[in-house]
């Protein structure tokens, strides 16, 4: 491997995290307009610059989609005075943040957004092409818990001890019955007569004929509950919970750190959608039985482009259900992660085991 290659792979990396960071932001501006106008308002309608201004029809309507919003919030994450507590761990206290967010931009590495055509094969668009993906996913993306405990035992406070310990235990419940959700799924794309392993871009190649959610809709469902839990977002947001908290895990953290924390849970979102619309969506496929097969450059535009539709899709759900559903209380939370879901998980593998176990008999 040159040098040249070397710094293609680190360009590749760059944009990756680039349009990760970038999503994150105007998922952010999203969520203040989504929620807007579920309330009756219209949302950051003021933030702009004079020479946007300037610009005859375009420049107030920039302004008045506020385009400009997620800038102004980065910078003032950015150069806010940045407050250590005298009474935290200090070491621990800095470190949390950075270990929220990088399991999620590790994880990005592992996921294809798209294909392009080499001598007439369809090759993912990923940074790492692991045949091991989705196991790598979890493994990486499991370790994103460790920076919501650690901020709360750092804090050392009550509130955000309080929230970690919430943290730790939600994580655990839900993790059981995403990774049991998911085994349905691949007993399917693995059976005789069809191929899929753990790679997540044979997984997408898989459902060219039929979605997986038309054909595991339970399987779906358990995966997108705990994913809802996964990422900390209502009904589900019990590590944070305003009401009772007043921050959670972080209560003592401002500007620059409270700004990663913030990122890391809009990246979790990100990523979570990506794999679910890998796993059960199609993948960059239009709709259900219509592949996407288009050689060349536009086969690849359009399969990068229709990826991020049903991504962006899916960051509307978590949007629109956290301004329309109520929290839950931590029992509720508790009992629907053991009494519920891990029963119907458990249940659904067992009726796909036991039914492609009766297909293959014939």
């Amino acid at each position: 491997m040159d040098l040249l290659d070397i710094l293609f792979i680190v360009f590749k990396a760059l944009a990756v995290v680039v349009v990760v960071m970038s999503l994150c932001a105007y998922t952010v501006l999203a969520e203040r307009k989504i929620a807007g106008y579920i309330q009756g308002r219209i949302g950051p309608n003021r933030t702009s610059l004079p020479f946007i201004q300037a610009i005859p029809v375009i420049g107030p309507a920039i302004t008045r989609l506020g385009l400009i919003q997620p800038a102004a919030d980065g910078l003032k994450f950015l150069f806010k005075e940045d407050v250590i507590p005298g009474h935290v761990h200090k070491f621990y206290y800095c470190l949390a943040p950075v270990l929220a967010l990088v399991p999620a931009l590790t994880v990005a590495a592992v996921v294809p957004f798209g294909y392009v055509m080499v001598d007439g094969v369809r090759e993912p668009m990923v940074l790492a092409d692991l045949d091991l993906g989705l196991l790598f996913i979890f493994a990486i993306a499991s370790l994103g818990v460790y920076g919501t405990i650690l901020a709360g035992w750092a804090a050392n406070s009550k509130y955000p001890f309080l929230g970690g310990i919430r943290a730790s235990a939600q994580m655990i419940s839900y993790e059981l019955a995403m990774g049991l959700s998911v085994i349905p799924v691949l007993i399917w794309v693995n059976a005789p007569g069809a191929f899929g392993g753990f790679n997540l871009f044979h997984i997408v190649s898989a459902q060219d004929h039929v979605w997986l959610i038309l054909w595991q809709p339970l399987s779906a469902f358990i995966f997108l509950i705990a994913l809802f839990a996964e990422t900390n977002r209502l009904p589900f947001d019990m590590p944070e919970s305003e009401s009772e908290l007043v921050g959670g895990f972080h209560t003592e953290y401002s500007s620059f750190k409270f700004g990663l924390f913030f990122v890391a849970e809009y990246a979790h979102m990100i990523i979570g959608s990506a794999v679910f619309v890998l796993l059960f969506l199609g993948g960059w496929n239009p709709l259900p039985g219509v592949p996407l097969n288009i050689d060349g450059w536009l086969g690849s535009f359009l399969s990068i482009n229709i990826f991020l539709a049903k991504v962006i899709f899916m960051l509307f759900v978590f949007i629109w259900v956290r301004w329309t559903v109520p929290r839950l209380r931590y029992d509720q939370v508790m009992r629907i992660g053991w009494k519920m879901l891990l029963p119907l998980a458990i249940a659904n593998l067992i009726f796909n085991a036991i039914l492609i176990a009766v297909i293959d008999s014939f």
